[in-house]
């Protein structure tokens, strides 16, 4: 058989388009009519060991095979596979009627080790890489290949005249394409063709004339070239080779949509899979299902939206010439029939549908490297099932089961697999409390496998990884980093390493900007460790230490800086501010004195003329957030700041230190006038000639309010300073307000009060209401 029904003097050729529904259906019917003893599929060699996986009752794709280089697991291919891959059909037809199925490609041991780079492979020369299926749908008169193959492949029904005439209109086009352009510029064919026609001769020799061959269209006219084997072999000899492992691994319908191992992505595998599963009335069925996904979304779709979408459908393909309508086509009518002509309910039919995070298993029985093992038994124990689509997963550390969860997605982070990322707790902020948007990518298995490596098991392995990566620490905060993360993985093995190599670094770390930003890792490291019970006496002591260095080092760090260095600098000082409150409530030796330290170190930062003035005014302000200040101090300082002899420029830095960077500073701008009208008579006052230079800060600072607060003070400011009186005064003459308390309107709260403090309502208990009142509104 050599692709023709008639002639039997060759192997059947079965040239298909990779993850093609089309095609796939079409094999299905060649292999039940022609009855092949073998089958023989483009693919890894070293899979054929893995071929009776692919029965398994718990296989379901999609699925890849993953091979990766023993000594470099990070060198690794992928070789997806989808329920309409004509190469699954062919697998799974081959193993229903127990029929030998083997792979025929170059060997992933030579592939792997092949860089395009160094060896562009014999014959590539300087062809121009050519897009079959592109070339093809442009001599039909397509923009499109996508198109192109939907109207003449995958509308074509199984059955419609003979099953091998496809595959031979196909080789016919493939040929005229490889007598033009040879290679094509596709690197590596012409070695993996001569690879697959020893197969098949060896195949041959075995089965006769008995074999089916399922290949990439494109290699079809190679394998049907008679050369010799003196030839093909001389192709191969000398290529690289690395050992490799390989194994069955899930893979996804979003994974499908990009270059795969096969060189083949595809825009649209869920509505392939559609179009693989729907027994009769793809059209009506597509759109019924894209009705469903807007129902559950909350938008009105009913059947009579569905029958009108239909129609429109069939009514488009008409128009554009098309045998039925395609996937172009039921775009354009669910847009204008069930969007309403909006993009955005058709981005989710796209993203839910059209792509699909549909996630493939493999059996347990699949080889994996004993970390996978490891990994795989962990995930049952906490059931933490890995999911394609994108969650969020609330722990409560507290928890033991919660708390173990927690410990393995950081660890899984020390190791670089990043199925979880961690995520704002909606909850609360306590460091008990731990919120994760979990997805398991496909890509995850080949960081498994580099993994393993550091060791067996997942805690043996994140160990390891620490201790090097502590090694190999370029900065104090990056080890710093470290350490926090290992408590928070709970390695206590790894910690002696990484704080012997932290102690080793701070004390040799003279920059205060590299000890400020290394300070607030290690702080929160104790926090962390107290909620998980683990003793950090030696991370509270090196924190105290890094703390007084800082506080030493500082203020003459903070001297004679540029615009950039001041505000990185202020970002320093704020977070070794934050630092030093987390301090006072963890078990560092001293650490009262440390706070006391640190408000005189600030104090200093606020005086000092050769401080730029956003450091100074943000030390004013940390001291007065901190009641070591008071308002009338302040309004002092800041009074003189904007004094007539302060170079504007200088001012407007200092007000932003003081009033910016998302401090809250707005909120106290509208609370005491005192402040807002010196703000206001400076920058009224400000030279024409200076005001351009003093804009963007000032922009800058105010922009970053909330837009009530913006909004406030700007009534405030168009009152003008006699407004200005206080809280009352602030809010007099705007709609709804009074010049003075409602006392009556007040008492109306009072039985509900009551309620809430379960009061009796005696006598002398409104008057302990109002007090209760005034302690929340306070």
């Amino acid at each position: 058989m050599n692709g023709r029904k008639a002639d039997t003097a060759g192997p059947l050729l079965l040239g298909v388009r990779h993850h093609g529904p089309g095609s796939a259906r079409a094999v299905r019917a060649v292999l039940e009519e022609a009855r092949p003893a073998a089958v023989l599929i483009e693919g890894p060699p070293e899979a054929d060991a893995l071929v009776p996986l692919a029965a398994e009752k718990d296989m379901r794709p999609p699925v890849a095979l993953l091979a990766h280089a023993v000594d470099e697991p990070g060198r690794s291919a992928f070789w997806p596979l989808a329920e309409f891959s004509p190469e699954w059909v062919a697998l799974r037809w081959a193993l229903e009627h127990e029929v030998p199925a083997r792979f025929i490609d170059l060997p992933a041991a030579h592939t792997l080790a092949w860089e395009d780079d160094e060896n562009p492979g014999p014959g590539a020369g300087d062809d121009v890489r050519v897009d079959p299926l592109g070339m093809l749908a442009e001599a039909a008169g397509y923009d499109d290949a996508e198109r192109w193959w939907e109207d003449v492949v995958e509308h074509r029904g199984v059955g419609e005249g003979d099953a091998v005439a496809p595959f031979t209109a196909l080789e016919e086009a493939m040929t005229a394409l490889r007598e033009e352009y040879g290679s094509g510029g596709h690197r590596r064919d012409l070695v993996r063709e001569a690879h697959m026609r020893l197969q098949v001769r060896a195949a041959r020799r075995e089965f006769e004339d008995g074999v089916a061959v399922v290949c990439g269209a494109w290699h079809v006219p190679a394998l049907r070239h008679k050369a010799t084997v003196a030839a093909d072999r001389a192709l191969l000899k000398g290529l690289p080779k690395v050992k490799t492992d390989m194994t069955w691994v899930p893979w996804t319908h979003r994974r499908l949509s990009r270059t795969s191992g096969y060189g083949a992505g595809i825009d649209s595998p869920g509505w392939y899979g559609h179009l693989f599963d729907a027994p009769d009335r793809p059209v009506e069925r597509w759109l019924t299902k894209v009705a469903g996904l807007l129902r559950a979304e909350d938008r009105i779709v009913s059947s009579a939206h569905v029958i009108e979408a239909v129609r429109l459908a069939e009514t488009l393909a008409a128009l554009r010439g098309r045998p039925l309508p395609g996937l172009s086509e039921t775009t354009d009518a669910v847009r204008a029939v069930m969007c309403e002509g909006s993009d955005v309910p058709l981005a989710l039919v796209h993203d839910r549908l059209v792509v699909g995070d549909v996630l493939g298993e493999v059996p347990a029985t699949a080889p994996a490297v004993p970390l996978q093992r490891d990994l795989a038994r962990i995930q049952r124990r906490l059931r933490l099932k890995p999911e394609a689509g994108e969650r969020e997963l609330e722990l409560d550390l507290r928890k033991e089961t919660d708390a173990e969860r927690g410990r393995l997605l950081h660890r899984l982070r020390l190791l670089g697999i990043g199925w979880g990322e961690p995520a704002a707790a909606r909850g609360g902020t306590g460091t008990f409390r731990e919120t994760w948007r979990l997805r398991w990518e496909p890509e995850l298995s080949v960081r498994v496998a580099e993994a393993g490596v550091w060791g067996t098991t997942v805690l043996a392995a994140s160990t390891a990884r620490a201790e090097a990566d502590a090694v190999g620490a370029r900065g104090l905060a990056e080890v710093t980093g470290l350490a926090e993360r290992c408590l928070l993985a709970s390695l206590p093995e790894a910690l002696p390493t990484v704080m012997r190599i932290l102690t080793d670094r701070a004390a040799l770390d003279t920059d205060v900007g590299h000890l400020a930003q290394a300070l607030p890792a290690l702080v929160r490291s104790l926090r962390y460790g107290d909620v998980r019970g683990t003793d950090t006496a030696a991370l509270a002591e090196v924190a105290a230490g890094l703390a007084e260095r800082v506080f030493v080092g500082l203020p003459p760090a903070c001297a004679a800086l540029d615009a950039d260095a001041a505000d990185e600098m202020r970002r320093h000082v704020d977070a070794v501010h934050g630092a030093v409150g987390l301090l006072g409530d963890a078990p560092a030796p001293g650490h009262g004195k440390l706070r006391a330290r640190w408000q005189s170190v600030l104090r200093t930062l606020s005086a000092r003329d050769t401080v730029p003035g956003v450091i100074r005014g943000r030390s004013v302000r940390l001291l007065l957030d901190d009641g070591e200040l008071q308002q009338d101090e302040a309004a002092r300082l800041m009074g003189l700041v904007l004094s007539p002899g302060t170079p504007p420029a200088d001012a407007a830095a200092w007000i932003e230190g003081f009033v910016g960077g998302g401090s809250g500073g707005g909120l106290l701008l509208v609370h005491d006038e005192r402040l807002l009208g010196l703000v206001d008579v400076w920058l009224t006052g400000v030279p024409a000639e200076a005001f351009t230079d003093v804009l963007p800060l000032l922009r800058r600072t105010f922009s970053a309010y909330e837009p009530e607060v913006r909004r406030t003070l700007g009534e405030l400011v168009r009152r003008g300073p006699g407004a200005r009186g206080g809280t009352a005064a602030a809010v007099s003459g705007v709609p709804g307000f009074a010049p003075d308390p409602d006392t009556a309107r007040a008492d109306a709260v009072l039985p509900v009060l009551r309620l809430l403090l379960g009061l009796d309502g005696e006598d002398g208990e409104d008057e302990e209401a109002r007090d209760g009142l005034a302690g929340v509104t306070g």
